[in-house]
């Protein structure tokens, strides 16, 4: 129950959502809603105005025009379920195949998601490995901001006050490219306890070109796991460079520790499910 009172209004356009969520000191974006309506539930979140954007037909939708744009009210299950997603960005159409449960994929929202900013969100992992670019609007005008600048921390981003997330854009990747997600579940929620996306390019002589790792759930923000994507660079991807690589994914990171799991527990997770994604990623490269 939400115990608070609270106005309604519902946006029918960006400027019109930026004007409305400038107009009150504590103001909050409706999207999917499952990241909010449960916080005011709780009463850990108390806005005195809701501004509903889900009726903004311009956020929804992926594009592909050589790199590949998504709305920020398109569903997990449509991303899910697009084909060039599947196919170019299988990481995070794994990640958004593994979003909580039906009901929870069919309302809940990429750019929700991403804006909320929980620990345990599985595409924000993928945004960071695929090097996504952000795009935010608000009373300053359009501003970009790249993935690995985005998160800040637990339920913290670099959006700034009165800004709304509206795209996510996805570089095209090269040939050679494959990508995979790989995660253990909270048998609960479906959140993360650790969630890996590996994107992984093969050079024509059979060699890694380039590796990028994502990690979710292990801290209190998503990272890149870079030592890892070292020791994988320049070579074959046996089974051998595989598992140095998954010794390194949480290397220089706060692993978190709570009633879900210690932070030695989710270092092994780790080791286990970069192996799972990496070999994934790889065989898909080398398709």
């Amino acid at each position: 129950m939400i115990t608070t009172p609270f106005d309604y209004r519902s946006a029918t356009s960006v400027e019109e959502a930026v004007r409305l969520l400038g107009s009150s000191p504590d103001a909050r974006i409706l999207a999917g809603g499952h990241s909010l309506l449960p916080l005011m539930k709780l009463g850990l979140a108390q806005p005195s105005l809701l501004v509903d954007i889900g009726r903004i037909a311009a956020l929804r939708g992926v594009q592909h025009d050589g790199e590949i744009t998504i709305g920020a009210l398109t569903t997990h299950q449509t991303i899910a379920d697009d084909a060039t997603c599947r196919s170019r960005l299988t990481a995070l159409s794994d990640a958004a195949a593994s979003v909580g449960d039906v009901q929870v994929r069919g309302r809940g929202t990429i750019g929700g998601s991403l804006a909320h900013a929980d620990p345990g969100a599985d595409e924000p992992a993928c945004a960071l490995a695929f090097d996504a670019t952000f795009r935010a609007v608000g009373p300053k005008g359009d501003r970009a901001i790249a993935a690995r600048d985005f998160f800040k921390g637990a339920l913290e981003t670099a959006l700034a006050r009165g800004e709304i997330l509206v795209s996510i854009r996805f570089p095209a990747p090269p040939p050679g490219t494959g990508s995979a997600y790989a995660k253990a579940p909270h048998p609960a929620s479906g959140f993360a306890i650790v969630g890996v996306a590996a994107v992984v390019t093969v050079a024509k002589d059979g060699t890694i070109e380039r590796a990028a790792i994502g990690v979710t759930g292990a801290a209190d923000r998503p990272f890149r796991a870079t030592a890892a994507e070292r020791v994988l660079a320049g070579t074959k991807g046996d089974a051998a460079a595989i598992a140095a690589a998954a010794a390194k994914v949480g290397e220089g990171a706060r692993l978190s520790s709570d009633l879900v799991a210690s932070a030695e527990f989710r270092s092994q997770l780790l080791i286990v499910h970069a192996r799972r994604a990496l070999r994934r990623a790889l065989e898909a490269a080398k398709g």
